[in-house]
């Protein structure tokens, strides 16, 4: 009688105590940001999630490859130096921007809640605070560079195609530091605004409809606010206070006190008396109260 060869394997894996580096409140905060900053932009994501930030951010950048050929075709003519977008005004494709946001603080903000893991986050050496500051400072990053990188390629492309490209650097120094600036202030905005307003919900779609929502349906009633205050016959550049009203258009003020130091001509806001300083306290308002929601929402579910 023959037995049969046994075939089967002992594996001898035993366990090893952890001697590396062990890391606190910074290093957890450090890596929820990192991985919320992954899932925004969509690495090591299905290739559906990469789909629309980059179509969203070539749309951003497509501006400024026009004003670069269009100042590369009229090099050495009469019509030389014709800018068919300024710096301050690139930074108004707010658009793109609330469509950006609408789709990316969903998704790495309603999730956690809606899966029930916030328990389970909390559970390691983080705080509601840390939370809140991960998932703003990644929206923050992927916005500042949405807004940032088309100035860039403005900024390079223009002084590339310019017959003196140093004469075109000292006379735009202070581009700069504005555009810098201003980005900043526009990231900030929309960071707190969007996870201030995922974090109502756990479902995404309801938190991209409320953030669209409440930004373009004050705009609406700003602007039939506007027009309705006007006299009949007064001219289309009058101001009126209801503009303030418009949060899409906020950072825009701001963007306009950092390039010009008082509102831009071309706002409906124009002529109003201290329309720059209520723009900018109604902006701080706006960041300070999303915080405060922010901050009041985790620290529920981290106690």
């Amino acid at each position: 009688m023959t037995h049969p060869v046994s075939t089967g394997a002992v594996y001898d894996r035993g366990y090893r105590p952890y001697e590396g580096r062990r890391g606190g409140r910074r290093a957890a905060t450090a890596a929820l940001y990192r991985t919320s900053l992954r899932r925004a932009i969509g690495i090591r994501r299905p290739w559906r999630q990469k789909v629309a930030p980059a179509v969203l951010l070539a749309i951003a950048v497509v501006p400024a490859v026009i004003n670069v050929g269009v100042g590369y075709l009229t090099r050495d003519t009469p019509a030389e130096g014709f800018e068919f977008i300024t710096y301050r005004e690139y930074l108004g494709v707010s658009s793109a921007l609330l469509l950006f946001v609408a789709l990316v603080a969903p998704d790495i903000v309603c999730p956690d809640r809606r899966q029930r893991v916030l328990p389970l986050i909390f559970a390691r050496p983080l705080t509601g605070r840390d939370y809140a500051l991960a998932k703003v400072g990644a929206i923050f990053t992927c916005v500042f560079a949405f807004a940032f990188l088309p100035q860039v390629v403005l900024y390079v492309g223009q002084m590339l195609v310019s017959n003196g490209a140093l004469d075109y650097l000292t006379s735009h120094t202070a581009v700069m530091w504005q555009v810098p600036v201003a980005a900043a202030a526009l990231a900030l905005f929309y960071a707190v605004l969007g996870v201030a307003v995922s974090s109502l919900s756990g479902r995404r779609m309801v938190a991209a409809a409320t953030m669209l929502g409440i930004t373009l349906v004050s705009s609406t009633v700003s602007g039939i606010l506007v027009q309705a205050g006007r006299a009949p016959g007064e001219e289309v550049g009058g101001g009126h206070a209801a503009a303030l009203i418009n949060i899409l258009a906020l950072p825009l003020r701001i963007r306009d006190l950092v390039f010009l130091g008082r509102i831009g001509e071309d706002s409906p806001l124009t002529g109003v008396a201290g329309g720059g300083a209520a723009s900018l306290a109604l902006y701080i308002a706006v960041v300070g109260v999303c915080l405060v929601v922010i901050l009041t929402r985790y620290r529920a579910v981290e106690a």
